[in-house]
């Protein structure tokens, strides 16, 4: 062990000027009003070799190729010999063989517009009835299958399907974001309803963090739909649903032709449906038929204009 630093203080010397009696100088201590200025620090010598950065300032480098000494195994952690321990393969690379994609050739295509949905089937919706997961007898939307863990994540909405139909024995009102015509009649078969609405989602997260109303938007309207099972306080008044009746953020409505148009749809009992005119369908460019005196009509009123067009055409001076 290092030898300590000793603190020594030298005695010093001082003449008293208030005894003048005394013409012979005395050694006397140090004042302890003066301690304070000449105090030397005590420490250890070897403490300079025991300095170091805080806790995870510094990450020690692994050393590889260093044997089985270095922690990292006979191969230093990078597996077997061969070309994956000395550099990167290529995706797809047959080690100098003809690649699959020659041989066989590319098929397929991803689908960049497409939407994940998560489906729900009819057998499994009564199992959680039967376990007492799900109340039927109020409505049933994403926050609730989200709640009884009936799904898990999920990108772009729910899709009901019909698979084991015959064990659904329980009359549901279910709002989801699509469904399918025979899951549709299965539960209205029994007396429930589905409702089709449109998510997106940022509007899935925030519904299930109930920042947001599961169902109830700008543009949802309960008298039009004439759903009581669908009924909730403040939802009548556009002023609440202007308000997203007291939730941080509003449901969001569709903007794309095509989610509008399917939520136009009543065969997809879209909650939209009640927008579309009688006699119309709901295709944003729908036009109504033409009757057969109308079109006589039109072909009049053409060949007019055709005739007057004539007519200008040879009363021109030049």
């Amino acid at each position: 062990m290092p030898p300590r630093i000793p603190l020594r203080l030298p005695q010093i010397k001082l003449f008293s000027s208030l005894d003048s009696s005394s013409s012979a100088p005395s050694s006397t201590s140090i004042p302890s009003f003066l301690l304070p200025f000449l105090h030397i620090q005590s420490r250890n010598a070897s403490i300079l070799s025991s300095l170091s950065d805080r806790p995870g300032a510094y990450n020690r480098r692994v050393r590889r190729g260093r044997g089985p000494a270095s922690g990292n195994g006979g191969k230093s952690g990078r597996g077997s010999d061969g070309q994956k321990q000395h550099g990167s393969v290529p995706a797809g690379f047959n080690g100098g063989q003809t690649p699959e994609h020659i041989v066989h050739g590319k098929f397929g295509f991803k689908n960049l517009h497409a939407t994940e949905m998560v489906p729900v089937n009819l057998n499994r919706i009564q199992a959680w009835i039967d376990q007492k997961r799900l109340d039927p007898s109020r409505p049933i939307t994403l926050l609730e299958l989200y709640r009884s863990k009936l799904i898990g994540q999920c990108k772009d909405g729910i899709k009901l399907l019909a698979d084991g139909a015959a064990e659904l024995k329980t009359p549901i009102h279910i709002v989801v974001s699509k469904a399918s015509q025979a899951a549709i009649a299965a539960i209205e078969a029994l007396g429930g309803t589905v409702t089709t609405r449109f998510y997106t989602q940022q509007a899935i997260r925030r519904v299930k963090m109930q920042q947001m109303h599961p169902f109830i938007s700008l543009r949802w309207d309960p008298v039009a739909l004439n759903k009581p099972a669908l009924a909730v306080a403040g939802g009548e008044s556009l002023e609440e649903r202007v308000t997203a009746m007291g939730f941080t953020y509003r449901l969001p409505d569709p903007t794309s032709r095509k989610d509008i148009e399917y939520y136009r749809d009543a065969k997809n009992r879209g909650y939209l449906s009640h927008t579309v005119k009688e006699g119309e369908g709901p295709s944003l460019y729908f036009k109504p038929p033409v009757s057969e005196e109308e079109l006589k009509q039109l072909r009049r009123q053409s060949a007019q204009k055709g005739r007057n067009a004539k007519v200008r055409e040879e009363n021109k001076l030049w």
